[in-house]
């Protein structure tokens, strides 16, 4: 089972490679970003979206919450891949905003809700699991889809640098953060 410590620098390196990529994202123009590259989610602009649906979705499921439909975009979610944010600007603002909803949900965690089973609804269908797993899964699937945005951005002549987790650890160590 994964700890609260771990958990929370999870959610630090989240917050950290979300704002480094939509840092560089930020230095390119709207087409070349919304370009349609033959990515699973077309485009720099569709994966940040995609990944906003996500979140959000999981952040709902792990609130026991029914998301409003401001919080999910205009007119609510209806697909994983709808763009909720036509706008970059925009966008990276729900991401913060997310991300800041995220971190706070994190830092309320107990090991006993940890170990605790989640139950949502997923295509009419009741899913249970341990809640942690959920937890894994939404920052594994954050990594797995920086990690394309951040091929397509060194694709654009942007540079990320390091993305490793050990880059943000040690940062955090010599006080960078």
């Amino acid at each position: 089972m994964m700890t609260l410590e771990w958990i929370g620098a999870l959610a630090r390196y989240n917050r950290w490679m979300n704002d480094k990529l939509y840092g560089l994202a930020a230095t390119l123009g709207d087409e070349a970003r919304k370009r349609d590259v033959g990515a699973f989610f077309k485009s720099i602009h569709g994966t940040f979206n995609h990944l906003l649906v996500a979140d959000r979705v999981w952040l709902a499921r792990f609130t026991g919450v029914t998301v409003p439909d401001e919080l999910m975009g205009p007119g609510g979610i209806r697909s994983l891949d709808q763009e909720l944010y036509g706008d970059f600007e925009e966008l990276r603002r729900e991401r913060a905003t997310t991300d800041d909803e995220l971190s706070a949900w994190v830092a309320g965690l107990t090991p006993e809700r940890l170990a605790a089973s989640l139950v949502y609804m997923r295509r009419g269908q009741k899913q249970e699991s341990p809640l942690w797993w959920a937890v894994a899964h939404v920052f594994n699937h954050q990594t797995h889809h920086r990690g394309q945005i951040t091929t397509l951005l060194t694709q654009q002549g942007c540079d990320p640098g390091s993305t490793d987790l050990f880059a943000m650890l040690h940062e955090e160590r010599r006080g960078h953060r």
